[in-house]
């Protein structure tokens, strides 16, 4: 779950309060009307008994209910949020810059509620959005100049120290240890959940992982082993294919992904990811479904394990699997994202 509801009766009271507290943490589907909403919906509050609580609005969608069209709970809290609106224009003036609590209250916030809001809609707080932002900088100047000093400066670090534990604790690897030869590059590409670091070669996508995944760095080291040649900064046709996929994917244009593929695994790993590929933008599966329906019935945690396996994320959409329970589970790049996902691709449908 994404977050632990409170009993149905404190649910009740904050849907009639249209209380603000859970907006984008618990939702609300009505049994009479087949609609979900947020809690501080305007419209006219069911009675208690027709009430279905959520966490997630993919948790509505998954059992049958569609969105309302007053309170709009496919659309991120933040994207309203006057606070998170202004502090990400700042971030987008001055991505270089050094940001604190400080900077914070200076225009007038609370860092606390800052923090809280970010954190919510995000899944990470304004201050380490805005490292990403800065490791970002460097990490493309790197890429054009080959020069550590002129990264550091650019992403804002006075330390040359800082900078290489900063960008190693990102990349699982020094600065030094991308080299200019090699035949796989490494960049940065944006989008509106966050960075993404894409691995290619001159002929396919060998890696599309959000920027922020714990598994990065070992997912990174495993390329590097198995290409002597190592992994350098820069792109790829395949890396200029899958960003501007994603820009018509995020704006709500087009779903589907043709940028060439390297995939390693097993045949049945690959068999899974396969048919990841078929299901439907809008649509989601099981394990156990997609099991049987790979003609290996019995190998559900089979399923799970090379689903979690998956390096290419969105375009081998393993976003689009739940639990047995329809449930989300777990997700490399945040149940957060999970959760936006399957709602972005509502409006595939």
């Amino acid at each position: 779950m994404l977050f632990a509801l409170p009993d149905p009766e404190t649910l009740y009271d904050a849907l009639i309060a249209r209380d603000p507290v859970y907006d984008g943490r618990a939702f609300v589907g009505v049994a009479t009307t087949g609609v979900f909403c947020r809690l501080t919906c305007p419209a006219r509050k069911p009675k208690a008994e027709n009430c279905k609580w959520f966490d997630s609005a993919a948790d509505c969608i998954t059992a049958g209910f569609r969105p309302c069209r007053r309170c709009h709970p496919l659309v991120t809290a933040g994207a309203s949020d006057p606070v998170i609106a202004t502090l990400l224009g700042a971030l987008d003036t001055a991505p270089d810059h050094r940001w604190s609590e400080d900077d914070v209250a200076q225009r007038g916030f609370d860092p606390s509620t800052v923090r809280r809001a970010f954190k919510r809609s995000f899944g990470m707080t304004f201050l380490e959005m805005a490292r990403q932002r800065r490791l970002a900088c460097g990490f493309t100047t790197l890429g054009d100049t080959g020069r550590v000093i002129d990264a550091q400066l650019a992403a804002g670090f006075d330390s040359p120290s800082a900078f290489r534990a900063a960008f190693a604790r990102l990349l699982g690897g020094s600065p030094a240890q991308f080299r200019k030869d090699a035949l796989l590059r490494a960049d940065w590409i944006d989008t509106p959940l966050g960075a993404m670091v894409a691995v290619s070669d001159a002929h396919a996508l060998h890696l599309l992982e959000f920027a922020d995944r714990k598994a990065l760095p070992a997912e990174l080291k495993r390329l590097i082993q198995a290409h002597p040649s190592g992994i350098g900064l820069g792109r790829h046709k395949p890396t200029d294919q899958v960003e501007a996929e994603l820009a018509a994917y995020f704006a709500g244009q087009d779903a589907r992904f043709t940028t060439p593929l390297a995939k390693a695994g097993s045949s049945f790993t690959r068999s899974v990811w396969d048919y990841l590929r078929t299901i439907p933008a809008g649509q989601v599966r099981t394990y156990g479904q997609i099991a049987q329906d790979i003609g290996r019935p019995t190998a559900t945690r089979a399923v799970a394990r090379a689903n979690g396996a998956n390096q290419i994320a969105i375009v081998i959409p393993c976003h689009r699997v739940l639990g047995a329970d329809g449930a989300l589970t777990g997700y490399g790049g945040g149940l957060w994202r999970k959760d936006q996902l399957i709602a972005i691709e509502k409006k595939f449908v």
